[in-house]
């Protein structure tokens, strides 16, 4: 079967699908990722064909930065989905026999699927369907909302995510030639799988039967990939060391980011292996490593903790190494998984990226080796995480001729 993944976004929105494409590569699938050519390397070095989408995410999230009038961000996210939806569009056209959208792009997913007669399963990294138990990441607020509130929270969430592609999903279907009216994508899609672990966020009992919760799609690792001799001498060359990275976030404060991190390592007393990320991070002297991109199932388990932006992808990967976190939320579904990641014992309480200094840092990173119930907790978790098959359910559903 010629099997498409549309996802769009940053790194952390692209990574989990090359693993979850390479076990529908080894089930006998030809599989392909429509998404930004920044990604090119990375779906093509996992053994997976690419067709691009238009946009790079990283210059989107600097212009957003320099807006300076809601008037112009409306601009910029207006072009960069009518560009989405214009390489959706193409890529479905290329050929394929089944769609595997994120929730980002679904509803582009959703409208090229319908007019080209190939059907769309949703394949989503965060929750995303109105619940009474939580509200949903991206919600307004979130405290004491009870059940009636996290659900009109949660349809609040739905409503802003449709409306960012709403004007291009109606010029699409004008385009191909479909009615006017646009059907719901997180609806009108069935199946949808999560792709999280349900010890991490339980399936609630009052979404669709259609909705599961899978467990995670691990990233996969590059062909071929290797450590660079500095991080391995690095990491041999003392006690474990704290990752810190913020992944897409940040653009631009690299150098203010340095110091600070540079600072709060110094009060802790620890080592650290700085990921540059998108902010440009960097390290000096004997106890900080820079790095680039090394993939986090390799990494993590050699780190005494994670400090990251808490995305999605790296939130599983350091529950995935059994290693207790320093969340550093930024924006989007980051503080929901911050939260996560506190209730369920294995980090202290959440540091927003706008109070983070050097004090504030260094103190939440001793406080997070000092207190040995986050490990234990973190080492069991991850336990339980590694007997779960977060594609098994896909597999089979697609192997039963559910997709069709």
């Amino acid at each position: 079967m010629r099997i498409l993944i549309i996802t769009a976004g940053s790194r952390g929105d692209v990574a989990p699908y090359t693993g979850l494409g390479r076990r529908l590569l080894d089930a006998g699938h030809q599989v392909t990722v429509a998404v930004h050519p920044s990604f090119a390397a990375l779906v093509g070095g996992c053994g997976l064909d690419h067709r691009p989408v238009p946009g790079d995410p990283q210059e989107l999230i600097r212009d957003w930065a320099r807006a300076t009038s809601p008037e112009e961000t409306r601009v910029l996210t207006r072009a960069y989905a009518d560009g989405l939806a214009d390489g959706v569009a193409k890529s479905v056209a290329g050929g394929a026999d089944l769609l595997l959208t994120a929730f980002g792009p679904a509803p582009l997913s959703r409208t090229a699927g319908e007019a080209l007669g190939v059907p769309v399963i949703g394949t989503y990294l965060a929750p995303s369907f109105a619940t009474g138990r939580f509200p949903l990441p991206n919600a307004r607020s979130t405290d004491g909302l009870g059940p009636e509130g996290n659900l009109a929270a949660g349809r609040d969430v739905l409503r802003r995510a449709e409306g960012v592609f709403a004007d291009a999903v109606t010029q699409l279907r004008a385009r191909l030639g479909l009615p006017s009216d646009a059907p719901s994508a997180t609806v009108d899609i069935q199946p949808v799988f999560h792709g999280f672990s349900p010890l991490v966020v339980p399936r609630p009992e009052d979404w669709p039967a259609w909705a599961e919760v899978t467990g995670y799609w691990w990233p996969a690792r590059p062909d071929g990939w290797q450590p660079a001799a500095e991080l391995v001498d690095f990491l041999q060359a003392g006690p474990p060391p704290v990752f810190i990275g913020f992944g897409s976030m940040a653009a631009g404060q690299g150098e203010r980011l340095s110091e600070l991190v540079a600072a709060a390592v110094e009060r802790a007393g620890v080592r650290a292996v700085v990921q540059a990320g998108w902010a440009g991070l960097s390290g000096g002297g004997a106890d900080v490593l820079a790095v680039g991109d090394v993939p986090h199932d390799w990494l993590f388990p050699r780190t005494a903790a994670v400090v990251h932006h808490a995305g999605a992808g790296t939130t599983g990967a350091g529950l995935r190494a059994g290693v207790p976190a320093v969340p550093v939320p930024v924006m989007a579904d980051q503080p929901f998984w911050a939260s996560r990641l506190y209730e369920l014992g294995v980090a202290p309480r959440p540091v927003p990226f706008q109070d983070l200094t050097a004090d504030v840092l260094g103190d939440a990173i001793t406080a997070c080796l000092s207190e040995s119930a986050h490990r234990r907790r973190a080492a069991e978790l991850a336990r339980g995480i590694a007997a779960e098959d977060g594609t098994a359910s896909l597999l089979a559903h697609i192997g039963s001729g559910g997709a069709g």
